[in-house]
């Protein structure tokens, strides 16, 4: 059977009764091709009011939608809540409305290609980096094993760095193998040109796979150590999140283009915090919301 002209089941993509997409509650008109994605609900709006013109809202759940006009050019800002459990969703929906035929359920001949980019938020494992600085993830590294889900996760992930990492680190066989994915090299020289860049570490939790150790010991008490001092070809490991590998894996598999951009708000190292994080996490809303306009 031709794949392009396979019909999808409905459980498999499952449609709300309006005809929108079931957890975004999105149709295909509703979304822009470029797609800003930040973690809290909240952060939706402040980005929008930042809109010359808001064209459309909704909400269900965590995940809040406002596609708008910013200085001539169409933009939707979308949020994800945390993890990538929840990137699986918005990814791989937000590329269903796009190129699959909702009505008849097969997927269309004509590709379309999102630029998904991140904005959020992120601890430094690297001393120098201060907090408040935006550093652009260059490569995601996805503790999270999601990515080993789908075909051809080695086709587009480095497995060099793979290696390297594996010995370096000494990984434990329990733990999910990582994967190495690359930013797209258009989004990282339109916007985060001027930027702190390096690796990130997606982690699948915010306490141990991060190394925090409250009442339950680790697997490895080193392994953010061993992180901190992992280098290839010249990149080192700069910060902690929890969604891009997801983003930037899908992004590769589904054809489009992603980038994280995160202000630091903690050096892990330096035990610091930031004094007002979301004045600098705003402050560099603006930066990419004007370099938008040179995709």
């Amino acid at each position: 059977m031709d794949f392009m002209k396979e019909r999808i089941g409905e459980s498999e993509l499952i449609l709300n009764k309006d005809g929108s997409i079931f957890h975004l509650h999105l149709k295909p008109e509703q979304i822009a091709d470029t797609v800003l994605l930040v973690g809290d609900q909240d952060r939706v709006e402040m980005i929008s009011n930042y809109f010359d013109k808001i064209e459309f809202k909704v909400q269900n759940r965590e995940f809040k939608t406002h596609t708008g006009i910013f200085n001539g050019k169409r933009i939707s800002v979308v949020s994800t809540g945390i993890g990538t459990d929840n990137i699986d969703i918005v990814v791989n929906e937000l590329d269903a409305i796009c190129n699959i035929d909702l009505q008849s359920r097969t997927i269309k001949k004509d590709h379309k290609k999102l630029n998904l980019i991140r904005i959020g938020t992120s601890g430094a494992i690297q001393e120098d980096i201060p907090v408040d600085t935006p550093v652009v993830s260059e490569v995601a590294i996805g503790f999270d094993g999601l990515l080993n889900f789908y075909q051809n996760r080695d086709k587009i992930s480095n497995l060099d760095m793979e290696k390297a990492f594996l010995e370096h680190t000494e990984w434990k066989p329990k733990l999910a193998i990582p994967y190495f994915v690359e930013a797209s090299h258009k989004l990282v020289e339109t916007i985060g040109h001027d930027m702190i860049k390096g690796l990130t570490i997606s982690a699948p939790g915010f306490y141990g796979p991060q190394g925090r150790i409250l009442r339950l010991p680790l697997v490895d008490n080193k392994l953010n150590e061993k992180i901190s001092t992992f280098k290839f070809s010249q990149k080192r490991i700069n910060n902690f999140e929890m969604e891009s590998s997801a983003i930037y894996g899908l992004a590769k598999l589904l054809g489009h283009d992603a980038l994280t951009i995160c202000s630091i708000i903690a050096n892990r190292l330096r035990k610091e915090y930031s004094d007002n994080y979301k004045k600098a996490v705003e402050e560099l809303v603006v930066k990419v919301l004007n370099r938008l306009s040179d995709l």
